[in-house]
């Protein structure tokens, strides 16, 4: 547990039983994942207090979230030296047959020229098509 209360130190968060146990959980998927997921895998855990938490690791960069299109935010767990700022995004990709999103951290968002007087903020870029698992079943 030392880690897990580390990594949330790390961004001022205070190590709560609670919180150690969700963000064990979050860092179990190799792949984004969604409050329902995170409901179904922590079903002794109060909805609410997912919800606060998920806000709380948010506000405090220990987690970014990524809208994919489907309807209902994912969320992938920050890597530690990750600032959340607009040279730290990256690429996701969401795969249409499973429907898992994964984080491409080696795949930088190209940069875009906003017309003048525009000032960005925020960027969302995601790929769809076949993962690496479902694409070997592709006819």
């Amino acid at each position: 547990m030392d880690y897990l209360e580390k990594r949330l130190e790390e961004r001022d968060i205070k190590p709560t039983s609670v919180r150690l146990l969700i963000l064990k959980e979050m860092l179990s998927h190799k792949e984004a994942f969604s409050l329902g997921s995170l409901e179904d895998a922590l079903d002794t855990v109060d909805k609410s207090t997912l919800s606060r938490t998920i806000t709380l690791f948010h506000n405090k960069r220990l987690i970014h979230s990524i809208d994919d299109g489907s309807g209902s935010m994912k969320y992938s767990v920050c890597s530690s030296d990750c600032t959340c700022s607009l040279q730290d995004l990256h690429v996701h990709f969401s795969c249409r047959r499973c429907g898992n999103t994964f984080c491409m951290e080696n795949l930088s968002i190209p940069p875009v020229q906003l017309p003048k007087g525009f000032l960005l903020e925020s960027m969302n870029f995601v790929l769809k098509g076949l993962c690496d698992s479902c694409s070997k079943y592709a006819t």
